[in-house]
């Protein structure tokens, strides 16, 4: 793919850029599987991304000045690199960039200057859907600056018709975070419809979804797939996001149970969840370590899907999980360095298969999702999950 940023060295975010995308992939596919080497695992053929077109989220630091805005990222000195031509944006996201650079004149909201720490308005976030429709966001030092977002919404509207979802995020601090705790509603819509592998995920604006649409389809895909084969009575999906695995893993009589952190999150998978009649699709916001942590003793679901950070799962929950009687794991992660770590902490498992997904092109790094399966004897007069 050949980029203009890139080749001016305006922006270096894509490492892998000048290394043909057919040696990228297989590069990333010869790294994991020696990293994995001592698992054995059967390998499935990876996954390849499109080379461009392919983000449906564009998070665009605001630059330069109100009436000459810049979207895209900060130089060494703190000030903005404009990058809304970027290739990778899905074709909605590309069209909508110019419009708000307009809309942030029209408002008069000075951008945000890190050296000075001076300015009202941060960052754009803005997610496209399938249909084309978009969530925008802007992420904003002070309520008292939304009003002036409220005063002009009707012009924002009315050149950016798409922009279904528009909210005001408050971000007073100066630290490097892209969005704070609030969030304002600016339209009467406060969530966006996401299509992935058959089914259509509620996303509220603080929700994490991924940013690679195909890519991710075939993710959740894979990990239905082994969940089915498997046939189990009772799912457990840990740090579940907007509910994609959980929701993936649904089958009549099979009680499903999902934790995120998020709040957003969970309420854009309850919505879902309840749209599509799902009554044995559980969410529940919390810790996932808490939640496995504070199950009755011997009580266990017969599958967990975990799918962390990059920190990855830590110890506690590795161990939790070895201790249990949970007879497969379907672990999706996007530092096979940290899953190596997890699994020493899990050798009453082997994995069994495993899948690497290039999330991530022109990058160094990728998601890979395996299927783990018991190897020791655990009790087996243990009782069946009994959902919370």
């Amino acid at each position: 793919m050949q980029c203009s940023y890139f080749d001016a060295g305006l922006c270096r975010s894509c490492t892998l850029l000048d290394t043909p995308y057919a040696e990228q992939l297989t590069s990333k596919q010869a790294r994991v599987e020696e990293l994995l080497d001592a698992h054995s695992p059967e390998w499935l053929s990876p996954i390849a991304s499109p080379e461009q077109g392919f983000r449906n989220k564009a998070k665009m630091v605001v630059g330069g000045t109100a009436a000459a805005p810049t979207l895209g990222i900060l130089d060494g000195r703190g000030e903005g690199v404009d990058i809304r031509g970027c290739a990778l944006h899905l074709a909605p996201i590309h069209d909508a960039l110019p419009v708000l650079a307009r809309f942030i004149t029209l408002t008069g909201l000075q951008p945000y200057d890190v050296p000075s720490r001076r300015g009202d308005l941060k960052y754009v976030l803005v997610t496209a859907n399938a249909e084309g429709e978009l969530l925008v966001r802007f992420v904003v030092r002070s309520e008292d600056v939304v009003s002036r977002l409220r005063r002009h919404l009707a012009a924002l509207q009315e050149t950016l018709p798409n922009a279904v979802v528009v909210t005001a995020n408050l971000l007073p601090e100066h630290k490097a975070v892209t969005e704070g705790e609030r969030e304002i509603v600016l339209t009467s819509r406060d969530r966006l419809t996401m299509t992935l592998a058959g089914m259509r995920l509620e996303l509220r604006p603080q929700s994490f979804f991924q940013t690679n649409t195909p890519v991710a389809d075939q993710l959740y895909t894979q990990a239905r797939t082994w969940v089915d084969e498997l046939g189990p009575a009772s799912v457990w999906d840990l740090y579940c996001g907007v509910g994609g695995f959980a929701l993936a893993c649904a089958a009549p009589g099979r009680a499903v149970l999902g934790v995120e952190t998020s709040v957003d999150a969970v309420l854009s998978a309850r919505a879902t969840a309840r749209r599509e009649g799902l009554d044995d699709v559980r969410f529940e916001a919390g810790d996932a370590t808490e939640a496995a942590l504070q199950a009755q003793p011997g009580e266990h679901p017969d599958v967990v899907i975990v799918n962390p950070p990059r920190r990855g799962i830590g110890e506690t929950l590795a161990r939790w999980l070895d201790a249990s009687g949970v007879q497969h794991v379907v672990y999706s992660s996007c530092n096979p360095v940290t899953l190596v770590r997890d699994l020493e902490w899990m050798p009453g498992f082997r994995m069994r298969r495993a899948r690497a997904l290039d999330m991530f092109p022109h990058t160094t790094h990728l998601e890979v999702v395996t299927l783990l399966e018991r190897v020791d004897s655990p009790a087996t007069d243990r009782p069946r999950v009994r959902m919370p």
